[in-house]
């Protein structure tokens, strides 16, 4: 008799739980689908910024090489036009 009354609390107790449970996983699961997506918006952010300073980075070095490959395209021009008068 002590066993079953036992198992009927516990269950009634179980049973008396599940809502507030039900309750509490669906707010744990708001927050942390919350906290996700605030993750990958940061992260979106950041990739962005990081791409737009790679770019710039990159372009900058490019005007450089450019400028460098000018100059010397200049020099050469310049040597063979010495080169021709003598």
């Amino acid at each position: 008799m002590k066993k079953i009354t036992l198992v009927l609390a516990i269950a009634a107790l179980l049973l008396a739980c599940k809502p507030e449970t039900n309750e509490k996983i669906e707010e744990a699961s708001d927050a942390v689908t919350t906290e996700v997506k605030q993750s990958i918006d940061s992260a979106k952010i950041k990739a962005k910024s990081e791409i737009d300073s790679a770019k710039i980075k990159v372009k900058s070095k490019l005007d450089t090489v450019v400028a460098k490959g000018a100059k010397k395209m200049e020099e050469g021009a310049e040597k063979l036009k010495q080169s021709v008068k003598k």
